[in-house]
């Protein structure tokens, strides 16, 4: 199995215990007298099974993405750099929007506002960045697809 079909796989099981979790909630009480519309203990039979191959899929994902090199960097360093960007450029953005925001004088006895930093210099920074991520993220899934998924 390739990684790329694991991380669906992953995702897919994330999803059905969640709905397994709501099927638990609406069956956990029931009037008096009454049956509930699906039996919990099943339910949780099911939960137990999904969560045991969610943790060996996780756990051979994150083998396979540290054990992958490309370019001398492991999928997982190639993850952890791309989170760290998406972060930092979102905080600059947010910065380069408040840089931006110059409230214009109606009068010239009205307080000037001026920006604190170079923002032409903040706004190539952050579009380098922003490539620098992209770039990152076409490895990743390159790797995904390329890479088959390690047994154990």
């Amino acid at each position: 199995m390739k990684l790329a079909e694991a991380l669906s796989l992953r995702a897919d099981l994330q999803k059905r215990i969640a709905q397994l979790e709501s099927r638990l909630s609406r069956n956990a009480t029931v009037q008096e007298g009454e049956s509930p519309a699906e039996d919990p203990k099943e339910l949780l039979i099911e939960l137990d099974t999904m969560i045991c191959q969610l943790e060996d899929l996780i756990c051979r994902i994150n083998i396979t993405n540290c054990n992958t090199v490309k370019d001398k960097m492991s999928i997982t360093r190639m993850i952890a750099k791309r989170d760290a960007l998406t972060i930092k450029v979102d905080c600059l953005r947010g910065f380069l929007l408040d840089a931006s925001n110059i409230a214009n004088r109606a009068m010239l006895t009205e307080i000037k506002v001026q920006p604190t930093v170079n923002v032409g210099e903040l706004q190539k920074r952050v579009d380098g960045i922003s490539k620098e991520i992209r770039e990152t993220d076409i490895k990743i899934q390159e790797l995904n697809w390329t890479t088959e998924l390690v047994e154990i």
